[in-house]
C-alpha cells in the first residue's frame, strides 16, 4: 500500500515540474498530472535501464523521468490542438 502512495506523490511531483519546466498552459487536474508523472517516470525507467543509462533508483532516472513527461505534455498539446481544429 505505502508503495502505491509513494508512487502517486513521485507522480505528482513529476507531472508538476513538467508541467513548470514546459511553456504553454495545458488545463489539466490532480489525476491528470499524476498520471503524467507517473507515465513519465515509467517510460524513462524502461528506455534508460534498456539501454544501459541508470539503475532503478538513481538520480538520473528522476531527471529523466521529467524529461519524458515533458515531451508527452508535447505530444498531449499537439493531439488536443489537431482535435480542437477538426471540431
Amino acid at each position: 500500500m505505502g508503495g502505491i502512495f509513494w508512487t502517486i506523490v513521485l507522480g505528482f511531483v513529476i507531472g508538476v515540474l513538467a508541467k513548470l519546466l514546459h511553456p504553454g498552459k495545458e488545463n489539466m487536474g490532480f489525476i491528470a498530472t499524476v498520471i503524467l508523472g507517473v507515465a513519465g517516470s515509467f517510460l524513462a525507467g524502461v528506455i534508460g535501464q534498456f539501454l544501459g543509462w541508470y539503475q532503478a533508483g538513481e538520480g538520473a532516472g528522476f531527471i529523466a523521468s521529467v524529461i519524458v513527461a515533458i515531451l508527452l505534455l508535447v505530444v498531449y498539446g499537439k493531439i488536443r490542438a489537431a482535435q480542437s481544429g477538426k471540431s
